[in-house]
């Protein structure tokens, strides 16, 4: 009987062993293919769905002319929800407009063009009382109005630093300084705002704007903490990789008026992908989104988990990136190819 029993037991252990590795082969395979951390992934498997959780609500965009904000416009539209576009370029908001009012069925007045500067933070109460007082309310607002940057800084010039600091840090805050308050007073809402691979890790040739979304991560990690007494309110920050959009071409570089260097051919998610990741986080309250294809990816949870390997993965990379970087080659390829020999 003893026998047997053991020959159970033996039994039991193996297949749970089996089970185990079983499991893990497929969390191994899984992250190899993912393209975002595994909360956001599980919620775009499991969780609310955005066409049915966003219907109806009251949508405010920054950075709603180019890029991820105009492909925000674009699927928030499909979804039902009802818009305020919001960046510099008028003409291009109401090309972003109409491209929504012909894919969706919005009606003219559920989509209000609203020109904005982040850098006149002046006219930031005005603008937030505007729009409460063409739709009533904000459910959301989405902070991704902002820009980048492509130089050394031994070459920079302290004014892009600060450039980048006004915009991307000081714009976000003033305009979310006016639009919390509307929030806690209705004991709701969400403010989403886009950081970068740059908020999380090191990256050479932005040092400016990698300070920038540091300090945004900080910024609203430690504001979150501050709002326990309003747990209806979310504020979620994302963090994507390299994504097809105008961001590096209009990226800061060593002085102000400086146009960028030729962007390369760097493996970038489609826009449309990141995107519909952001709005399944915001539809289940996801208060980071890493959003990335591998290996970039590997990158994040390195520096979450293991950091003193993500340093010298970082610190070799790096090294490549600004000497092909000084040969004249592309910011974006750079650490994916040899430097240049004379």
């Amino acid at each position: 009987m003893r026998v047997v029993l053991q020959g159970m037991e033996s039994c039991t252990v193996s297949a749970l062993s089996c089970f185990i590795a079983f499991c893990l082969l497929v969390c191994l395979i899984g992250f190899i293919f993912a393209d975002a951390d595994f909360t956001l992934l599980w919620a775009s498997l499991t969780g609310q769905r955005p066409e049915r959780k966003l219907k109806g609500l009251v949508v405010w965009i920054t950075g709603a002319s180019s890029g991820i904000g105009e492909e925000l416009a674009y699927q928030l539209a499909k979804c039902g929800s009802r818009l305020i576009l919001s960046a510099r370029r008028e003409d291009e908001l109401h090309r972003v407009k109409r491209h929504c009012l012909e894919t969706s069925e919005l009606k003219d007045e559920d989509i209000l063009v609203l020109p904005l500067d982040l850098l006149e933070r002046r006219s930031h109460e005005t603008k937030t009382k505007t729009v409460i007082g063409y739709f009533g309310h904000i459910d959301i607002l989405i902070n991704n109005g902002g820009r980048s940057q492509r130089s050394l800084f031994l070459e920079t010039s302290v004014d892009v630093c600060q450039a980048l600091m006004e915009l991307n840090f000081l714009g976000t805050v003033s305009l979310t300084k006016q639009v919390l308050p509307h929030m806690t007073q209705r004991g709701r809402g969400s403010i989403v705002t886009v950081s970068s691979l740059f908020g999380l890790t090191a990256a050479p040739l932005a040092t400016g704007a990698s300070a920038s979304k540091h300090a945004l991560q900080g910024f609203f990690n430690s504001l979150r903490t501050e709002l326990t007494d309003y747990p209806k309110i979310l504020i979620s920050t994302v963090c994507p990789g390299p994504v097809q959009s105008q961001i590096a071409k209009n990226a800061f570089t060593a002085e102000i008026n400086k146009p960028p260097p030729t962007v390369g051919h760097l493996k970038r998610m489609p826009t449309d992908r990141c995107v519909r990741l952001m709005l399944v986080g915001i539809s289940n309250g996801v208060k980071e989104m890493w959003i990335s294809q591998q290996p970039m990816l590997l990158l994040y949870y390195a520096w979450q988990y293991a950091p003193t390997f993500a340093w010298s993965v970082s610190d070799s990379l790096g090294r490549k990136w600004v000497q092909n970087f000084k040969a004249g080659r592309d910011a974006d390829s750079a650490n994916l190819t040899k430097p240049k020999t004379s």
